[in-house]
């Protein structure tokens, strides 16, 4: 590991708080891909093995993307549960930012297949709702199942953006992952917005008119 990265581990404490209050299962999630351009928002789930210790395991920020890559696999071979739940472009651009970050939320609790007593959320939004959600600001940095999460998240939207580079050349999604940069700013110019694109956003008006059309911006929608 390297050395910046060294003492500064995610703890236990928030789960422990609340497996002493009697909630069994507590699942630790975490969102990417909120500010993007294209693609899918992405959630994470994980419900952490309280019986096996794991190292390594940092918000995925601090790690770089072969390290990501490298623990992901340790995570999901130790986890209790883990999952991802996807809210895609074209859901940010019909329900609005928020009730999609809820859409993909719902999905990766429903994929989890066990009953969440609580989950812990990084920040201060509730985005799972149901009275169930403890948010901790900067969760991601201190929760270990919080952290987990965010790194089952974004190695995978990752893949997808990868993926997408191979589908759509030109705007470098293998290296931006959808969001705003100079190659992704003249693909854009050059050829316009694709069907991975969220349309609805504000960086369509300044298009040339070449490319999918904009579409009109959503965010009332209430999931629940």
């Amino acid at each position: 590991m390297r050395a910046a990265l060294r003492g500064r581990a995610p703890g236990l404490a928030a789960e422990r708080r609340l497996w002493s209050a009697g909630h069994v299962v507590v699942a630790g999630m975490d969102e990417v891909g909120k500010g993007s351009w294209a693609g899918p928002l992405t959630v994470g789930a994980v419900v952490v093995n309280a019986d096996r210790r794991i190292t390594g395991v940092r918000d995925s920020k601090m790690l770089n993307e072969p390290e990501r890559e490298a623990i992901l696999g340790r995570i999901t071979e130790w986890a209790t549960a883990w999952s991802v739940g996807h809210a895609s472009n074209d859901e940010c651009d019909e329900l609005g930012m928020s009730a999609a970050q809820r859409l993909a939320a719902q999905r990766a609790l429903d994929q989890l297949d066990l009953k969440v007593d609580r989950v812990l959320l990084d920040g201060n939004w509730d985005f799972v709702g149901g009275g169930r959600a403890h948010t901790i600001v900067k969760g991601d940095t201190t929760s270990l199942s919080i952290a987990a999460a965010s790194i089952v998240a974004k190695v995978t939207r990752d893949r997808i953006m990868r993926q997408a580079d191979q589908r759509f050349p030109g705007y470098g999604f293998a290296t931006s992952k959808g969001y705003p940069s100079p190659v992704h700013r003249q693909g854009l110019a050059e050829w316009g917005a694709t069907a991975f694109h969220r349309r609805s956003w504000s960086f369509m008006k300044d298009l040339p008119p070449v490319g999918l059309p904009a579409r009109e911006r959503h965010g009332l929608v209430r999931l629940f």
